[in-house]
């Protein structure tokens, strides 16, 4: 089969790959339709390179059809429409049962000291070949998948994977009292649909960001937006529209990658440059995420608000205000997105009605064999790329 495949810092490429196989009797094989770039996927693209290997198989966002299931799934059966989730997850272990599917119980990786196995992330995450292919092994098949109608395209449901849920669970941790006020930093994909989930629950919605084609997509659906190149000081700007305060609530929708943070871009750098041996100790134990968009959120709040941390930070000694969000008394929610958790609540929103606006969310929609051209303009931020849905 044809699959992405990563082989270096800023070097992904479509190779001719073997086909999976039914590996364990709870595996599925799906013949995949739709596949997305995520942002995240811009974390290995640029930055995690030292816990990556050539050859491994990107792409944790996917749906298509069931070609084959081995001996011990119940619950599919060839021919099924599903969106697989980008978590591998049990649904019956003690996390599970409390709705925490990134931290499953089966699937833990706890050789590195992380969550659940992610499809396509990295030896953190399991090294899972991912989704960015014509066919995917999805292990735990009975739970680790979503099943979808026919009829309506894959643009209506393959945000299940990832953008839906995370976004939706973003705002859901940010704590939003009702008609207040919330901030989102960062309108790429996720921060595009933070703001519109937002937006569509009633709340007043501030979204900032400096690429003008995601300013301009947010203020086409009737969002305020701040533009970061003319406005430096983003949490005096958010205080002069909010008497004062700062909004109820902020959603960091940025990351580890966040612009205006130039010596933890450095150490970033320096570190993807040393061997693998060395530079894994440094990303697992050093203060190597720029925190511009987690400091901005912190100021931006107003006291006793809360602060949502979705976008996806790899430091374990990075500098927090600790002072500050004492005094200030900030609530501070954060964490890979448990996808099935909030399935249920956000179907009945993927309607002919569209108020999300997911059949025209994806701006570019490109042959697998175009991705890494996809990668870079999405890296770049050119040519208005926000999403790219991948056609195997």
């Amino acid at each position: 089969m044809r699959a992405v495949t990563w082989q270096g810092k800023r070097d992904v490429r479509v190779e001719t790959v073997p086909d999976p196989k039914i590996q364990e009797p709870t595996d599925a094989i799906i013949e995949l339709t739709t596949t997305n770039i995520c942002g995240s996927d811009l974390h290995l693209y640029e930055v995690l390179g030292p816990f990556m290997n050539a050859g491994d198989i990107l792409g944790h966002e996917p749906m298509g059809r069931v070609v084959e299931i081995g001996a011990d799934v119940k619950n599919l059966a060839v021919g099924d429409r599903v969106v697989i989730p980008f978590q591998i997850c049990c649904g019956s272990c003690f996390m599970c049962d409390r709705g925490l599917h990134t931290q499953c119980e089966t699937t833990q990786v706890t050789s590195e000291g992380r969550g659940a196995a992610l499809f396509g992330f990295s030896q953190l995450y399991g090294q899972v070949p991912g989704g960015q292919a014509e066919y995917l092994r999805v292990p735990l098949a009975d739970f680790t998948h979503i099943k979808v109608p026919e009829g309506p395209p894959d643009s209506r449901f393959v945000y299940l994977s990832d953008v839906l849920p995370t976004a939706w669970q973003a705002v859901e941790y940010a704590n939003v009292p009702d008609g207040g006020t919330v901030t989102v930093l960062g309108l790429g994909p996720i921060g595009d649909m933070c703001a519109r989930i937002a937006a569509h629950r009633g709340y007043d919605v501030v979204a900032v960001d400096m690429v003008p084609e995601r300013l301009d997509r947010a203020t086409a659906r009737g969002i305020d937006t701040i533009d970061m190149r003319s406005n430096k000081n983003i949490g005096e700007v958010i205080r002069d529209r909010t008497s004062g305060r700062g909004t109820d609530s902020v959603i960091d929708a940025v990351g580890m990658e966040a612009h205006g943070a130039p010596v933890a871009k450095l150490v970033q750098t320096v570190a993807g440059l040393l061997p693998d041996a060395v530079a894994q100790p440094v990303f697992k134990t050093a203060g190597v995420d720029r925190l511009t968009a987690v400091y901005t959120a912190i100021d931006a709040v107003r006291r006793g608000g809360t602060v949502s941390l979705i976008g996806v930070y790899g430091g374990e000694a990075d500098p927090l205000p600790l002072g500050t969000m004492f005094d200030k008394q900030i609530n501070v929610r954060m964490g890979q997105a448990n996808v099935k958790h909030w399935v249920d609540d956000i179907m009945p929103l993927l309607t002919d009605d569209d108020p999300l606006g997911v059949d025209t969310f994806a701006t570019h929609e490109v042959s697998l064999e175009e991705a890494p051209h996809a990668y870079e303009i999405f890296s770049k931020k050119q040519d208005g790329a926000v999403k790219v849905l991948l056609r195997p």
